[in-house]
């Protein structure tokens, strides 16, 4: 097993983005190919979940389209993913608040952490 995550790093590039946990609210940046051309492609939401380590490290975001509620997996080390803006912090007590599918209105929000400014 170690042989294996020893190959990964070697071969899978992988980017600094910010910390994040499951509560945040962040907006994902990531390149889609159509035909022979590529743009880029915003989704923004709040993040369930984060599995894996390292090379295999996977994060859920969760946001609502009109009234239907549209959830995408994203590698970290996928050269697709351009960058991770972290929009809100957000205080949850689970690891993975799959829970929150089922909310809706005023039980689906979630309170921010706060933050003191050192002076």
């Amino acid at each position: 097993m170690d042989i294996i995550r020893e190959i990964q790093s070697e071969l899978v590039e992988m980017k600094e983005f910010p910390k994040f946990s499951a509560g945040d609210t962040v907006t994902v940046s990531y390149k889609i190919k159509e035909g022979n051309k590529e743009r880029t492609q915003l989704f923004a939401g709040v993040v369930l979940q984060r599995r894996g380590t390292h090379a295999t490290e996977t994060f859920t975001v969760r946001k609502m389209s009109g009234n239907i509620g549209v959830e995408r997996i994203f590698p970290l080390s996928s050269p697709f993913v351009e960058s991770i803006l972290v929009t809100k912090r957000g205080h949850v007590r689970r690891a993975r608040i799959f829970y929150f599918r089922e909310r809706t209105g005023k039980s689906a929000r979630i309170r921010e952490k706060r933050s003191y400014a050192k002076a």
